[in-house]
């Protein structure tokens, strides 16, 4: 694989980090696919909580606030 065809590191960080969001979200409740919508419909406002260093898990508090 050459290097135009490797994932962006920070691209792959936020969606393993989505992923563990999407899970505390379903442990509060949301079906699957509720969680995952919400994540792709505020998709910028996550991103946000990513790179301002928020855990998963407070992440999914602030989305269920």
């Amino acid at each position: 694989m050459n290097k135009k065809n490797e994932p962006d590191p920070d691209e792959v960080a936020l969606i393993e980090w989505c992923i563990e969001v999407e899970g505390f979200l379903v442990k509060a409740g949301a079906t699957l696919r509720e969680a995952q919508d919400y994540i792709e419909e505020h998709a910028e406002w996550f991103t946000d909580m990513f790179y301002e260093g928020l855990t998963p898990e407070e992440a999914a508090k602030e989305a269920l606030n």
